[in-house]
């Protein structure tokens, strides 16, 4: 394919798109994390068991996944602008009827509401954003993670503040003013996209199969450990192979067309953006184990040494457009990829030598800033393999492989780390299986170098013809 020869001056009115696309991101990925720290005060003052109370967030996760692969469908029916203004709708509705709940149950299901709604704006504002930007995606696609990045950390902050003035019911509360806003501004600056609309019936046996899927791997990876989950995560593998065989006879017409991934292209940004999904999220298990139950760091104090991998991510993420252009996408990010391994390798390192609070924040800087490198460019390599057309399928197709790859390495880390740790606390024995579980976490780090390393060495023009 010849090398894109755009103009370096991005689209008009892209930052507007982009400004309504980060508001929508960042409030569904804040209510993900906002409602933990209440969890206590709902078991009170709605009088149920903790058991029960916590599906307040397990369902919200949960529903996230089951609408995710009816993303591309609703697009081809009715239009990116009119789909993402209907969930935010919708999203800002059920977060009133959940701050007007009155028992457990009323709660939990209006929760399963707003995470029907919430799990399609992260990628509809992907897909605005890459319809807008074309080419020049790696430039803008930081104002549009950083948000996602920053509302897990914000919301337990936020959560604190607001409990400690006034109750629980205000944690949705606070939804419903941003939500009024994020309303009007998309209804201002989303372009209107009804004459690329394609309408495509709705494959039933697909949904079927492929949400509930979804669905299982989430919670048999949350409860791994009993039997119940593991049965549930054997459905979800039994699900996934019945789809997989489904859409390759459906073709064009399944709910995701498997087809994009014979692009070799797209093929190496799922593959890559899998795995940098797995290792971020198995390394954010595994540093907080490791801190507290190996090198005795106080719970307050594991929060602190974590810091300077989320430096690590500010100081890249930034500058992505600008590193995108110099260095171009396979060789940044097959550096981040090698930069994260690194990090990683540190990390197996202290696990065997004993804690060097100096060290550790090298390693988790060069990780942090690895991992920075690596998401925009594999995204934006991602959509620049497919027509502009595709773009709907493509976001729901790079979302569910993403979903899925933070759950199966995390799993996988934490069972081979479950397997190591001796029944007694034997100091040594216990330094040994955080090594061996770093050491395959560095891994499955190599693989995402190899990953990165079938990236396209620039992007194409290719989403911007149809």
């Amino acid at each position: 394919m010849p090398q894109s020869q755009e103009p370096a001056r991005l689209p008009a009115g892209i930052w507007k798109i982009v400004s309504v696309a980060a508001i929508g991101s960042f409030m569904s990925q804040l209510d993900a994390t906002i409602v933990n720290v209440s969890l206590p005060d709902l078991v009170t003052t709605l009088h149920a068991p903790f058991s029960v109370i916590q599906w307040v967030v397990s369902g919200y996760l949960l529903a996230l996944a089951l609408t995710l692969p009816l993303s591309g469908w609703l697009v081809g029916r009715i239009g990116g602008r009119a789909v993402y203004v209907g969930c935010f709708g919708a999203f800002t509705i059920t977060s009133g009827l959940c701050a007007l709940a009155w028992s457990a149950s009323s709660l939990i299901t209006f929760r399963l509401l707003q995470g029907m709604a919430g799990g399609l704006l992260a990628p509809m504002a992907q897909m605005m954003v890459a319809r807008a930007a074309g080419s020049h995606l790696p430039k803008v696609a930081s104002a549009v993670t950083m948000p996602v990045l920053l509302a897990p950390l914000l919301g337990p902050v936020v959560a604190g503040a607001i409990l400690s003035v006034a109750s629980w019911r205000w944690i949705f509360l606070l939804n419903l003013p941003f939500g009024l806003l994020a309303l009007v501004l998309a209804v201002l600056f989303l372009p209107d996209d009804r004459a690329e609309v394609r309408p495509r019936s709705l494959d039933m046996t697909g949904l079927a199969l492929l949400a509930p899927a979804l669905s299982f791997l989430l919670y048999g990876t949350d409860h791994a450990g009993q039997l119940l989950g593991q049965i549930v995560l054997c459905g979800a593998l039994l699900l996934f192979v019945a789809y997989f065989r489904w859409a390759q006879r459906k073709g064009d017409s399944a709910l995701i067309d498997l087809r994009l991934f014979h692009t070799p292209a797209f093929s190496a940004a799922a593959t890559t953006m899998f795995l940098l999904n797995g290792v971020t999220f198995a390394g954010q298990m595994l540093l907080p184990v490791w801190l507290i139950h190996a090198c005795g760091v106080s719970s307050d104090r594991t929060g602190l040494f974590m810091l300077p991998l989320g430096l690590g991510m500010m100081c890249t993420y930034p500058l992505m457009g600008h590193l995108t252009d110099r260095f171009g996408i396979r060789r940044l990010t097959s550096c981040g990829a090698l930069c994260a391994c690194v990090g990683s390798l540190l990390l197996a390192v202290l696990a065997y030598t004993g804690l060097n609070v100096g060290i550790l924040g090298i390693a988790l800087f060069l990780r942090g800033a690895g991992i920075g490198t690596v998401g925009i460019p594999a995204m934006s390599a991602g959509y620049a393999s497919v027509a502009r057309p595709d773009i709907p399928m493509a976001t729901t197709a790079l979302n569910i492989v993403q979903r899925i790859g933070g759950p199966t390495i995390t799993t996988l880390c934490a069972t081979f780390l479950g397997w190591q740790l001796p029944t007694a606390a034997i100091p040594h024995a216990i330094s040994g299986a955080f090594t061996e579980t770093f050491g395959l976490l560095c891994m499955f780090h190599a693989l995402l170098l190899v990953a990165t390393l079938q990236l396209p060495s620039a992007l194409h023009r290719k989403t911007l013809s149809s």
